[in-house]
């Protein structure tokens, strides 16, 4: 297998020099590139064409929200990992919405951050399950009756299986447990998850996920 082209974007060069230490040894990951800000970063990402961005929030001349939002607008869009010394923080929660495929803290151990890149390389969101509940509650503290409204009329262009689907993504299961749970094969479960980010234009699962909480659907029978 080709390694996972990896993209590094912070403004600190000593976080950026720990990082190439970290992961640059690794068989399956190779770095493609080192940027101190978001603005740099576009500029590299398309030509290095990375397959995963390591990216922190809190940078100069464009920040890592605003360079989210760009990368992932981006045809052939590259996964983007939001680098954070917070674990519920407003900034996250906005990175998530924005398309990033989930978020690190930058205390995070080698094996995690590179377990991190791994996962969102193969299509995989990187939320614990403790995160996703600070993150949701935390969402639900903002502007919860317009963006529920909003979130509702969204879901309701789905099919009902589709529906269906959406929802166990939002109670954080895997393909496989939703099979089980809806009496359905796992090729139709992804089909149905494809279905629902082609009509809703959404990124990924996290952003399903974020869709159905900020619906709350998740009680309703």
């Amino acid at each position: 297998m080709n390694p996972i082209r990896l993209l590094l974007v912070d403004d600190d060069a000593l976080v950026r020099s720990g990082l190439t230490l970290m992961l640059g040894g690794a068989d399956d990951v190779e770095i493609v590139g080192e940027a101190s800000d978001g603005a740099r970063a576009l500029e590299l990402a398309a030509t290095a064409r990375p397959d995963v961005v390591l990216i922190d929030i809190r940078m100069p001349v464009m920040d890592g929200l605003t360079a989210t939002e760009r990368l992932r607008a981006a045809p052939d869009a590259p996964e983007v990992v939001v680098l954070t010394t917070f674990h519920a923080d407003e900034q996250v929660l906005r990175a998530l919405r924005a398309g990033a495929a989930g978020f690190v803290l930058k205390d995070a151990t080698p094996a995690e951050i590179l377990g991190a890149v791994r996962s969102v390389a193969a299509g995989d969101p990187v939320l614990s399950p403790a995160v996703t509940r600070q993150l949701m509650t935390h969402a639900a503290a903002s502007e919860r009756e317009t963006r529920s409204a909003r979130a509702r009329a969204r879901v309701g262009l789905l099919a009902d299986r589709e529906r269906d689907v959406a929802l166990e993504v939002g109670r954080g299961k895997s393909n496989a447990e939703i099979a089980a749970t809806l009496y359905m094969s796992v090729a139709t479960v992804k089909t149905h998850v494809s279905r629902v980010m082609t009509k809703l234009d959404l990124n990924n699962r996290v952003q399903i996920a974020l869709l159905v909480h900020d619906a709350d659907l998740l009680d309703a029978p």
